[in-house]
């Protein structure tokens, strides 16, 4: 299930959660995006839903460097 939204605020207290080898997807990110040194990050931030509630919520995605941030999901809604 993807729940749509859309970032409005700058993400804060961004984590490394994995890198390297421990990123379990690294294989698919590379085919589709291409090689880097891939990490999975999370952060929180604010967001606005499909339905237009605003909310906070604690943001995972993938990121590399000359790639970018990649595969953002809503892991959890805050408040």
């Amino acid at each position: 299930m993807t729940i749509e939204f859309e970032i409005l605020s700058e993400i804060r207290d961004v984590e490394t959660i994995a890198a390297g080898r421990g990123v379990y997807i690294r294989r698919h990110l590379e085919r589709i995006y291409g090689k880097g040194r891939w990490r999975k990050m999370k952060g929180i931030a604010t967001v606005q839903l499909a339905d237009g509630a605003i909310c906070e919520a604690e943001i995972h995605w993938f990121e590399a460097h000359g790639i970018g941030r990649k595969d953002f999901k809503i892991k959890r809604v805050l408040r």
